[in-house]
């Protein structure tokens, strides 16, 4: 293609907004900065004195890699089903938006399905080569290292194979302009010499790692025992934690107080792990889902022919638990007739079966956990306060996700690392504008709810794409702030903010599979529900049988 007209670039403005309330400037899905020339030409000349032009070269050409990967992520979904051409040239457009230089194509020619691609273009106004020009002169030869880094990390993203452009002539060289040709690497008979510049240095990537591993043992001092399980650095997350580490080695039982959703039962496994007693048993136990006739039968055991239907002598969980750790969630649903036999065990150490006259020895370090006010329970006169005293020994507090924001970013990335392989699915990340709204989320689930927004996210999110904003909150309100976006002659327009889904786009372009969407739905709402079937056929639509044969057929 010898002439290239650039299309109309109403859909790249759409794509820029500014949110000046709030402090953010979007690119799509992608937080910008809009930063002065001269502050980012200061900051490379200090790298370039700092470590080198070879050194400095390297990183900023990786910089600009990365920024034209992200780009190429916008045009696929921008222009994904328009012309290659067409869609291929919304790089050097918002090349142009972004600021970097007047982008004019000279040469283009792309064919996906054959993997060929050569294009040439002309850069007016590089900011790259005044930027060098203004620190060090006029020099002999290319300097728009970033620039370049970015035309080929768009067009390889673009192309899905490796795209090297080179820069055949620079401004900063005391040409008119810069010119730029891109085509495969290995077309290119000095690819060896040029291909580290877009690879990770040896010593600089070397001594990274030597700064995280002295990092890692730091935190390692800190926090000794710090179990997978559990993923946080906010103060009153590790606070807690250290508490927990403390009650450990002790026998002392634990009430972990805390909004649902919080982890509880996580804390009470890491409990048990960090304790001598942990290669016997940890059972749970969840109060508020026991009919509290059966309660007593669940937890201390019955004897054969005590109530009419028990055929059979049989344990409960304080016996399984013998030389482990019981874990009693929702402790403030137990019946009172239960907590007068549940302060019996704490203080004796022994348990007496439904229907049995004998006692028996136990050694069981329990752990209760509650999101009520038991002070108010016992005010209230629902739990015994001779009880609640004898729980309170060793509280801890597990704080709520929205006060420890910090720990969103680790948490969805441990998260997204989990549903990627149990959906046996791969993504290329999260973007920006999605971790904002997550951290900006009030989340009243807690951990548990950031973590079914996550595998609903991954589900989703296309392959090999970006978990974006609607992938995660389906129906959610539109955003609040005032948004402004650019008009055709550049002043800022005010907006409305929509933050719609088409479901079934989403679904489709996720690339899961229906039967394992329909599963992977099903299973969810018997787990909002609580197992309770009945609860789940409501949140679907259906009665009880319908969801009683769908999933009896699964199991088929």
């Amino acid at each position: 293609m010898s002439s290239i007209h650039y299309p109309e670039s109403t859909d790249l403005r759409g794509l820029l907004k500014f949110a000046p309330e709030e402090g953010l400037i979007w690119l799509g899905e992608h937080r910008m900065l809009l930063l002065h020339a001269g502050a980012l030409s200061e900051l490379r000349k200090e790298l370039i004195a700092s470590v080198g032009q070879e050194q400095a070269r390297r990183i900023l050409t990786r910089m600009g890699f990365a920024s034209g990967m992200r780009d190429a992520e916008l045009s696929r979904r921008t222009r994904g089903s328009a012309d290659p051409a067409e869609a291929f040239v919304m790089g050097p457009q918002l090349h142009m938006l972004e600021g970097c230089a007047r982008v004019e194509p000279v040469r283009l020619e792309i064919d996906q399905p054959g993997c060929t691609f050569y294009g040439e273009f002309i850069w007016h106004h590089s900011w790259e080569a005044e930027a060098h020009v203004q620190a060090f002169g006029e020099v002999e030869n290319p300097v728009c290292w970033m620039m370049i880094g970015y035309a080929s990390g768009y067009t390889s993203a673009f192309m899905g194979r490796f795209i090297l452009f080179r820069e055949v002539e620079c401004a900063a060289t005391g040409v008119e302009h810069c010119r730029i040709v891109g085509k495969p690497v290995e077309e290119w008979p000095d690819a060896d010499q040029l291909r580290p510049y877009f690879e990770a240095d040896s010593i600089v990537g070397r001594l990274l790692e030597l700064r995280e591993e002295i990092e890692a043992m730091r935190r390692t001092i800190a926090c000794p025992r710090k179990t997978p399980d559990l993923i946080g650095n906010s103060a009153g997350f590790l606070h807690a934690y250290d508490l927990v580490a403390r009650a450990a080695v002790t026998n002392v039982s634990v009430l972990l107080l805390g909004e649902t959703g919080v982890g509880k039962e996580r804390f009470a496994r890491t409990l048990h792990e960090l304790s001598p007693r942990k290669d016997a048993a940890f059972v749970a136990v969840n109060c508020a889902a026991l009919p509290d006739e059966l309660i007593e039968s669940e937890l201390f055991g019955v004897e054969r022919g005590a109530f009419t239907g028990a055929h059979a002598s049989r344990a409960g969980k304080f016996e399984r638990a013998d030389g482990g750790t019981l874990f009693l969630d929702e402790v403030g649903e137990l019946p009172l007739s239960a907590q007068a036999k549940l302060l019996r065990v704490l203080q004796e150490g022994e348990i007496e079966r439904l229907g049995d006259e004998r006692t028996r020895k136990v050694n069981v370090r329990l752990v209760a956990a509650t999101n009520v006010d038991l002070l108010r329970a016992v005010n209230a006169g629902t739990f015994r306060r001779d009880l609640f005293y004898r729980l309170n020994v060793y509280p801890v507090t597990i704080p709520p996700l929205r006060e420890r924001v910090g720990d969103i970013p680790t948490l969805v990335e441990a998260m997204m690392r989990r549903f990627e392989t149990l959906h046996g699915k791969r993504l290329s990340g999260i973007s920006d504008k999605a971790m904002h709204a997550l951290k900006n989320h009030s989340w009243p689930g807690n951990v548990r709810e950031l973590e079914n927004v996550i595998e609903r996210g991954v589900i989703l999110a296309p392959l090999n794409g970006l978990v974006e904003v609607e992938h995660l909150f389906i129906g959610a309100a539109p955003e609040s702030g005032l948004q402004q976006q650019l008009n055709a002659s550049g002043s800022l327009d005010t907006m409305q903010q929509t933050n719609s889904i088409d479901l079934p786009d989403a679904v489709l372009d996720s690339g899961i599979e229906l039967d394992a969407f329909e599963q992977a739905l099903l299973n969810r709402a018997v787990e909002r529900a609580g197992g309770n079937l009945s609860a789940a056929a409501r949140l679907l639509g259906m009665t009880r049988p319908q969801l009683n044969y769908r999933l009896k057929k699964r199991l088929c």
